[in-house]
């Protein structure tokens, strides 16, 4: 499996494979349709780290112009997804103020294939640290069948 050093895979702690069902995700993210991308939480350790599915399907509204004849998911989509299961980890910490996180910052972030629907997305994010408690930044990968698709690293910024 291509994965990038030092992001270690959390293991499946609930039943069906889910650690939070679709209401606990909601509860937890503000994002909603079309821009809910985390269908399933597999793994989360509240502070540290989370794993999570997104199903790519035909039906987003995305594809029909991206592009027609030739479905790719966006770049800027896997990263948003990427960004969302970070937020799962920022929005869990105990010590930091409740609000509104948002992107401050992304750092190589490199795409290595293609996305299609019928894939499915393996998110992995890790915290790297925490700053002044309206910083954050961590370390993210999405795979498809072991693939590595897209990594980086993602910083967020306390807004309210």
């Amino acid at each position: 499996m291509a994965s990038e050093p030092g992001l270690q895979s959390a293991p499946v702690l609930g039943p069906f494979g889910a650690v939070l069902t679709c209401e606990q995700i909601l509860g937890l993210l503000p994002h909603r349709y079309p821009f809910a991308l985390v269908d399933r939480v597999i793994a989360h350790d509240p502070g540290k780290s989370a794993e999570a599915i997104k199903n790519v399907t035909f039906n987003e509204p995305q594809f029909q112009g991206h592009f027609p004849g030739r479905p790719l998911m966006p770049g800027v989509l896997i990263v948003e997804a990427m960004a969302q299961v970070g937020g799962l980890i920022v929005t869990q910490m105990p010590d930091l103020p409740k609000g509104l996180f948002v992107f401050a910052g992304i750092d190589g972030v490199r795409f290595r294939r293609p996305v299609v629907p019928g894939d499915q997305l393996r998110i992995r994010c890790e915290l790297i640290s925490i700053k002044r408690k309206r910083f954050g930044k961590v370390r993210a990968q999405a795979t498809v069948e072991g693939e590595l698709v897209c990594s980086g690293e993602l910083m967020f910024s306390l807004v309210d």
